[in-house]
């Protein structure tokens, strides 16, 4: 059978090395694949034989901490208020007649029985003048049929005039007595409407804007009135209390003991005034849960203002000696709050707590002890069992931070002795 490589035998008494590049020649691509599959055989040799290098740790995640702190912290309760005068009292007159003139202006303070507005007084003093002439001829009439009973009685002692005829005299001097009372009622009225001319403030408060001006003709008893005035000191506020809350509340009111209320701004930044549970309300109501309560503030310089909103924030006990760490530290997950607490190999361990009050950036917690340092900043990579390192606080690059000696150059594994301060 003949050679396909070598059909010819022309190859066959050449050396192997002229043979091999005889053949190459022939078959140029072949001999190109042939070199690549060599060169790729080496260069895998060669790696395969260097030695292979360890992946290392990876390095800390830089984290800020704080200690757990041990302190006071009031327990409080929030809920939206309503700030609600006193009194609120709408002046109206309490006659009727032509308003002549106005003597607040509007916005003023006002003090109680200070003169407000005057109604034309002529009428009313020409009816008090017909009042007191009616009295003074009923008064004549009466003293006179006292003098003719005095006669009468004398003339019945000597039989000079039967006894019906002193009865009846009697009977007259009760009636003029009655009509003298009528009068004087009559009198005392007319006075009353001659006052009611002058209409004054009844309470100390801030008059509101004017709803009617000089020369109108006001109703007696009308319902817009003349003017409104409202108490701003004291003033009070009204919000709501769950009914869970509510065995706390009146638990400390029946021991006596004042209940703090501030009034904060709308974003709970800002207190506004701080003043002093009055009292709840009498039942709870069984559609929402809850029980009014209203609250005084003194309103010295009249922070608060009447149906302002504002967010109530009642103090209802101190928890004394309790572990506190920074809202920071605080995690959620889906069932459960928890913190990082740095460990002695400056690993983490998530620590499940809960939280019993929060206060001014601090909560107070269970599940930790004093000693532990929590993690308040960096959890981005944090899980159980990450390395970390503690970093200086901001402003203080370079320098430990406050009992924490070297925490910022601090290496891995090392954790210093003792707690810094809060």
């Amino acid at each position: 059978m003949p050679d396909p490589i070598d059909p010819d035998h022309r190859l066959t008494l050449q050396s192997p090395g002229a043979r091999a590049r005889a053949w190459l020649g022939r078959h140029p691509i072949l001999a190109i694949s042939i070199a690549v599959a060599l060169v790729g055989s080496i260069v895998w040799m060669i790696a395969a034989s260097r030695p292979k290098k360890k992946a290392g740790p990876p390095p800390p995640t830089p984290v800020a901490a704080a200690p757990v702190a041990v302190g006071d912290i009031g327990v409080y309760y929030d809920a939206l208020g309503t700030v609600t005068p006193v009194y609120t009292v709408t002046v109206a007159s309490r006659v009727a007649g032509e308003l002549t003139q106005v003597l607040y202006k509007e916005g003023q303070i006002v003090k109680k029985d200070q003169l407000l507005a005057v109604i034309d007084p002529r009428p009313y003093q020409a009816a008090l003048l017909q009042a007191q002439g009616q009295l003074a001829r009923d008064e004549a009439s009466l003293r006179n049929a006292r003098i003719d009973v005095n006669r009468y009685q004398n003339a019945f002692k000597e039989h000079a005039i039967p006894q019906q005829q002193l009865a009846t005299q009697l009977a007259t001097v009760d009636q003029d007595e009655g009509t003298v009372k009528v009068d004087r009622g009559n009198l005392a009225a007319a006075q009353v409407n001659v006052d009611y001319t002058r209409i004054v403030s009844p309470i100390d408060g801030r008059v509101g804007l004017r709803s009617v001006d000089p020369g109108n003709i006001v109703p007696a008893n009308g319902t817009t009135g003349i003017a409104v005035i409202t108490q701003l000191q004291p003033i009070t506020v009204i919000f709501t209390i769950a009914e869970d809350s509510l065995g706390d509340v009146t638990q400390q009111m029946a021991a006596g003991h004042p209940l703090a209320v501030k009034a904060l701004d709308r974003s709970k930044q800002h207190e506004i005034a701080e003043g002093e549970l009055l009292t709840v309300d009498n039942q709870i109501n069984t559609a929402t849960g809850t029980v009014r309560a209203r609250a005084s503030f003194p309103n010295t310089h009249h922070e608060l203002f009447p149906n302002q909103f504002v967010n109530a924030r009642l103090l209802v006990k101190t928890l004394s000696r309790v572990d506190l760490v920074p809202d920071a530290a605080v995690q959620r997950s889906s069932d459960a709050a928890f913190v990082y607490v740095i460990q002695k190999d400056s690993t983490v361990k998530s620590m499940n707590v809960q939280i019993l009050a929060s206060e001014g950036g601090k909560s107070a917690v269970t599940g930790v002890n004093p000693d532990d340092e929590v993690v308040i900043d960096g959890f981005d990579k944090l899980q159980n069992g990450s390395r970390v390192q503690v970093k200086a606080p901001p402003g203080k690059a370079g320098a430990a931070a406050p009992g924490k000696a070297g925490a910022a150059a601090r290496p891995a594994g090392s954790r210093p002795a003792g707690n810094g301060p809060t």
